[in-house]
Order: structure tokens, then C-alpha cells, then sequence
């Protein structure tokens, strides 16, 4: 016998009048120049350093049908300005090598020291070659992988 299907909850939403929100709600195309989405920024090569918060609200493409509500979706975007955008910092050698040394501890195989592309599971505990190797159903697999040298 089918399950009946459980109704999905939407969020609600509180309606709050268009004239009583906090910050100036602006639509797609009505956008002003100088006001972007992080997003955007990020795609400038800049951070949003210098804003301390967001100045304006895109709405979203449900609430543009509705002018006289403020948006409270959680699919609305904040707004911030260029002219306070900061350049993204790049990292020096020594924060590219420390990161580095992290990536190597989780792609080297603890058992055969072989470094992979992927990071290893934490669970298995070693590479997959190795697991397979060491597992009781792969007795064909033993010398294949053995004359490799893992």
C-alpha cells in the first residue's frame, strides 16, 4: 500500500510593506551603477572590504511581481558598493606552501606513501588499491596490484 506524500512546508514568509523596510529594494533591471552583488564583485577580482554591510536589497524574481511588499526571501541578493571594494589579497609562497603540506597529508596513502590526486578517505584509512588488496574477495586482485609495486 503507497505511503501518502507528507505536504512540503513552505517558509513563511512576514509580509512587511514596501515603505517600512530597512534598505532601498531594487529589481533586476533597476539596479543603479555602483551597486553590485558579492558575486559580482568576486568576478571584479575584488572583496567587499571596506562595506560594512549591504546597502540596498535585490529582490527576487517572486517579489518583483509584487511592488508594494519587501522582499524577505531567502533568495534575495544584498547589494554593495564598488567604490568600497577592496583588491582581493593573493597569498604569499609560505601560505601556498602551508596549504601544500595540508593537501599532502590528505592525499598520501599512510601505508604505501603514494600521493593521489583525491583526497583519501579518513574511514578506510589507506588508498583503494590497498583496500582492495587487503580485502578477503579480491585473492585475483593480489598479484595484479603487487607486481606494480603499491
Amino acid at each position: 500500500m503507497p505511503r501518502p506524500r507528507k505536504k512540503r512546508r513552505r517558509p513563511e514568509v512576514t509580509r512587511v510593506p514596501r515603505s517600512d523596510a530597512a534598505l532601498p529594494e531594487y529589481d533586476r533591471s533597476t539596479v543603479p551603477e555602483g551597486l553590485v552583488t558579492r558575486r559580482q564583485l568576486r568576478e571584479m577580482g575584488l572583496s567587499p572590504g571596506g562595506n560594512e554591510g549591504p546597502v540596498a536589497i535585490l529582490r527576487c524574481r517572486l517579489c518583483a511581481t509584487r511592488p508594494q511588499w519587501s522582499c524577505r526571501h531567502p533568495t534575495r541578493g544584498y547589494l554593495l558598493r564598488v567604490d568600497l571594494a577592496k583588491p582581493k589579497r593573493v597569498p604569499t609562497l609560505a601560505q601556498e606552501w602551508a596549504l601544500d603540506q595540508a593537501m599532502a597529508a590528505r592525499q598520501t596513502c599512510g601505508q604505501c606513501g603514494r600521493r593521489f590526486y583525491i583526497c583519501l578517505s579518513k574511514k578506510l584509512g589507506c588508498c583503494l588499491l590497498r583496500t582492495k588488496r587487503l580485502s578477503p574477495r579480491s585473492g585475483h586482485r593480489r598479484q595484479r596490484h603487487r607486481a606494480r609495486g603499491c
